[in-house]
């Protein structure tokens, strides 16, 4: 097993975290809730960590017992250099589901952990999970070789690129001002509005070996969403927020593109499954973190409708 990642540069937060053993890795997590509520499970973004979801977290306990993990590489769980893979995130939050959470669960992810939350509705054991949301997902849009629109390099693949070239596996590189010159001459809008002046929290905790295996297909190698999606066996819903295409470029802005939504939709309710779909266009990527009380209206109107 290895150890949490190891760079001092985590901070204090309103819930206490909490540690689970996986074997492979320290899985880090917060709860919030009492346990004799409906289980939820809440996973981060690219580049998040479970305090993403603080105020959500709070809004979520009047209904539900919620946990909120940090994905191996990210927040205060292990690093585990060449072991990013959409099958090693997946098989860890199964393994979490069994050994922490212990029943049924609701599992909500955003970004790419909303293509984690349809991996679980595919490939978790049994019973483990009754239903996922997946907050604008990045369904096609995140894979290198993609069979429905834009791929990966098509769309947040340039941003990655830089966090590769500029950062490094396990921040190596570490050149934050370079990075900085970079996004601001960058032709892609999305790489040019990430910039801040001091490294962000969430930044400082991710590693940013992740970009690289997002940019260079081999996250996912394993497990095309062509694939997966006709998998599923729970509801779903799937959030579709700011979205459009870049008239200079041609590049996907934001997580998905209307044709990806509608293929991810059709393929899986080709399982068999109720798939509800709310798009949201107004609302920016991370709508749990900026602006919680809508999301957790959306996320209870939907759970309302789930059987027991």
């Amino acid at each position: 097993m290895t150890d949490p990642a190891p760079r001092n540069v985590h901070v204090p937060h309103n819930y206490p975290e909490r540690q689970a053993d996986l074997g492979e890795i320290t899985m880090n997590y917060a709860e919030a809730g009492s346990p004799d509520k409906p289980a939820v499970l809440l996973i981060p973004e690219q580049t998040g960590s479970w305090w993403g979801y603080e105020e959500s977290m709070r809004l979520l306990a009047e209904d539900f017992h919620v946990y909120a993990v940090d994905l191996r590489g990210q927040g205060r769980s292990s690093w585990t250099p060449k072991r990013y893979s959409i099958d090693n995130f997946g098989n860890d939050l199964v393994r979490f589901i069994a050994l922490v959470v212990k029943r049924p669960v609701i599992v909500a992810g955003n970004s790419s952990g909303g293509v984690l939350a349809a991996w679980l509705s595919a490939y978790s054991m049994p019973r483990q999970v009754r239903a996922v949301l997946c907050e604008d997902a990045p369904f096609f849009a995140s894979e290198l070789v993609t069979t429905c629109g834009h791929s990966v390099r098509q769309a947040a693949g340039p941003l990655f690129e830089l966090f590769r070239t500029y950062l490094g596996d396990q921040w190596t590189v570490g050149d934050w001002e370079g990075y900085l010159r970079a996004a601001g001459a960058s032709a892609t809008p999305m790489a040019r509005s990430f910039v801040a002046e001091e490294i962000p929290q969430h930044m400082k905790e991710y590693d940013p070996e992740w970009a690289r295996v997002f940019w260079e297909g081999t996250v996912g190698l394993h497990c095309p969403h062509e694939r997966m999606l006709p998998q599923v066996k729970t509801p779903v819903l799937l959030t579709h927020h700011m979205r459009g295409i870049d008239p200079d470029t041609g590049d996907l802005i934001g997580a998905l593109s209307d044709e990806q939504a509608a293929r991810a939709r059709l393929l899986m309710e080709s399982a068999g499954v109720k798939v509800d779909y709310e798009s949201v266009p107004d609302a920016v990527h991370t709508l749990h973190q900026f602006d919680p009380s809508r999301y957790v209206e959306i996320f209870r109107q939907w759970a309302a409708t789930l059987a027991e």
